[in-house]
């Protein structure tokens, strides 16, 4: 009896085993995030360059479902102690500070302009501190970065996500990321923050986004060349700020090889490879919340100054431009100094 009961205990396991429901396949709609995650990336930082938003439109490769998520690279350059350019960087293992950032979902308006906000989503990330200086394997040029064991790098990629749940999406739409530093974004912090006059500055003015030369799924639009950008410097943009300046929309030229790195997919867990450097949701904000519809709304923060708080955010991709300082000349060469993504990148 003993034997037969455990005969039909181990038929039934099989069965349930057989019947048990197989994971939920990852499929990607778009992807612009390179797999694995590289150590670090080009980036824009937004403190650096003046930005309020950030993004591009995309196509989307197959028909969205009930969970939709959107991943966005970052590159963390900010230091526990001091900062990335003065050579001593110090972060412990692991060491992360939190900040919000938030993903806007616009669709396509005439003539590829930013059209009606579909979605809202604010959520606080923790973000790593970039690691500490390596004096041994990281000297001369490379003096200051930190080593990933192959290579020097001065900032730290990884991955932040958003979970959108079942919005319905349209088959084309226009992706903004944004978030606030000390004078920028569209609520700037402000210098009465205790790490503004900290040695190391303030970590979210040395936080990036990251930028990736094409996608693997989907397309990107109106052209691989194109991205969507809110910064107050007129010679930023391609048509020298004539669409104007403080307001997010397309900016025409100049971003080849340097593509907002986005993705967007469906159904189970991001499957970037390099989960190390990937850095899970925390907490969800109150405010705004996480679905918002209604009309677009690019109204510009004001900004309370220029500069850095001695953070050291990232630097411009601009051969004739100060990495350290980011000093602009007042007269760049047009579509030759473009654009605010480091060339110091690794």
């Amino acid at each position: 009896m003993k034997l037969g009961g455990l005969a039909i205990g181990l038929s039934l396991f099989i069965v349930l085993i057989a019947s048990a429901p197989a994971s939920a396949a990852t499929i990607s709609l778009y992807n612009n995030i390179p797999d694995p995650v590289p150590s670090n990336v080009a980036s824009l930082g937004f403190e650096a360059t003046e930005t309020q938003e950030f993004g591009s439109q995309v196509s989307l490769d197959g028909t969205p479902g009930a969970d939709v998520k959107v991943a966005v690279l970052m590159s963390s350059w900010a230091c526990q102690k001091s900062t990335w350019d003065t050579g001593d960087c110090e972060s412990a293992l692991g060491a992360s500070f939190k900040h919000p950032v938030t993903l806007k979902i616009y669709k396509v308006g005439p003539n590829n302009s930013v059209g009606n906000l579909v979605i809202k989503h604010t959520r606080e990330f923790s973000m790593p501190y970039r690691p500490s200086a390596d004096s041994i394997n990281c000297t001369g040029a490379d003096s200051g970065k930190w080593f990933d064991g192959a290579s020097c790098n001065n900032g730290k990629a990884f991955t932040i996500r958003f979970n959108l749940g079942g919005v319905d999406l349209p088959d084309k739409f226009i992706v903004g990321i944004s978030y606030n530093t000390t004078h920028y974004g569209y609520k700037p912090i402000g210098t009465s923050a205790d790490c503004y006059g900290s040695l190391h500055g303030c970590p979210y003015d040395s936080l990036n986004v990251g930028t990736n030369p094409a996608p693997s799924t989907g397309s990107y639009l109106p052209s691989a060349d194109d991205a969507y950008w809110n910064t107050y410097v007129p010679n930023y943009y391609a048509d020298s700020g004539l669409g104007g300046v403080g307001a997010f929309r397309l900016d025409s030229g100049g971003w080849t090889g340097y593509l907002p790195a986005i993705r967007v997919y469906v159904n189970g867990p991001d499957p970037l490879k390099n989960h190390s450097n990937q850095i899970e949701n925390n907490s969800v904000k109150a405010d705004p919340p996480a679905s918002y519809q209604g009309n677009n709304s690019n109204s510009a923060g004001s900004s309370s100054g220029q500069g850095n708080s001695g953070g050291g955010p990232g630097t411009i991709i601009n051969p004739v431009v100060n990495p350290i300082t980011n000093i602009i000349p007042d007269k760049p060469v047009k579509h030759t100094y473009k654009k605010v993504v480091n060339t110091l990148n690794n």
